[in-house]
């Protein structure tokens, strides 16, 4: 199915939303595009193989909203965000996922500053966190933080992190390569590391224009999730990209503490089934790196009271996924395993 308004004129920008199990938020994120005070654009929703189809699909027919609606099957955000760009119009691009919102003034102010800086290849805000139990707002900057020019360097070393609901230049995503398909997880920052390193220019400003949602789930799990990708952005951009020297330094840098991290998560995520044996093997590969004296106490538990270790660790779970604001500290913390959207 494919809607698409009767104008001749292309639109100034193409809003893609992806959509995989989205009916619970879609309409709110609609809503918010509905509601901006820029209006000349277009809205691509592309469901990525999602078991909701059917109900995805009345809540986009009773929209009032003019929609391009393509369908696929399960592919990753990735697929789902290229499919959108190979048919979309307008000259920029507005990201936005299908559980967060803009407030209304989000496509004027960001495309204010892409018009006044012709320079300026993406643009990103600031967002409030919002989740459904969460009860006092979070600052996404506060968390996250981005700090002087954003350069290969700071998006490696996480002084600069981008926001996801991003505008740019439809010209600087596709010249770049648009989203790898090959990546679920962290395929923004692969993307916004092959911008910068092919010359586009990416800035931000503190502004709050995003209702940007975070879930429930295991810390564990999804830090090894997203480790694990983000460790495969690393590696594919020291094999793909022409780095400086300076560059390739800090990459590897980056490479070297993200695997200890991941060794890390691994171990945690071990101790979550009981694995106490496999727990102490990444445990001790990630202190080969880390030389934590926290994590040493642990492996020594680990050989002698492993029983101890778990209980306490479990504890320690079940007291984090009853409290949604620690969760969210997993957006950037540590710092090492933070790759935009997580």
């Amino acid at each position: 199915m494919i809607i698409r308004a009767d104008t001749e004129k292309p639109p100034a920008v193409t809003v893609v939303i992806p959509a995989y199990n989205a009916s619970r938020y879609i309409a709110q994120a609609l809503d918010s595009v509905k509601a901006q005070t820029f209006t000349d654009y277009e809205v691509i929703v592309v469901n990525d193989g999602s078991e909701d189809r059917e109900e995805l699909e009345r809540i986009l027919d009773s929209h009032p909203l003019p929609i391009v609606f393509l369908s696929q099957e399960n592919r990753g955000v990735s697929a789902a965000r290229n499919a959108a760009i190979k048919i979309a119009r307008g000259d920029f691009y507005a990201q936005l996922d299908s559980d967060d919102q803009w407030t209304p003034e989000y496509l004027e102010v960001q495309l204010g500053i892409l018009n006044d800086n012709p320079d300026v290849a993406l643009v990103y805000p600031n967002a409030t966190i919002i989740a459904d139990e969460l009860a006092d707002e979070m600052e996404f900057m506060q968390k996250s933080p981005s700090e002087g020019e954003v350069t290969f360097e700071t998006l490696v070393e996480q002084k600069c992190v981008v926001m996801t609901s991003v505008t740019a230049r439809m010209e600087a995503i596709r010249d770049a390569g648009a989203f790898d398909e090959s990546l679920r997880s962290c395929e923004d920052f692969d993307l916004w590391l092959r911008i910068v390193k092919n010359g586009g220019r990416i800035v931000y400003h503190r502004r709050r224009l995003v209702l940007y949602r975070r879930h429930e789930g295991s810390l564990s799990s999804d830090r090894v999730w997203m480790t694990r990708h983000l460790l495969a952005v690393f590696e594919k951009s020291a094999n793909t990209l022409n780095l400086t020297p300076a560059e390739t330094e800090i990459l590897n840098k980056q490479l070297t503490s993200t695997r200890a991290m991941l060794r890390l998560f691994e171990g945690k995520r071990a101790l979550t089934t009981g694995g106490a044996s496999t727990a102490l093997v990444h445990f001790q590969e990630a202190n080969e790196h880390l030389r934590s004296p926290k994590l040493s106490l642990v492996i020594v538990l680990l050989r002698h009271v492993p029983r101890l270790v778990i209980w306490v660790f479990t504890g320690r779970e079940r007291f984090l996924a009853r409290h949604p604001s620690h969760q969210l500290a997993g957006i950037d913390q540590p710092r090492e395993t933070s790759c935009d959207s997580m």
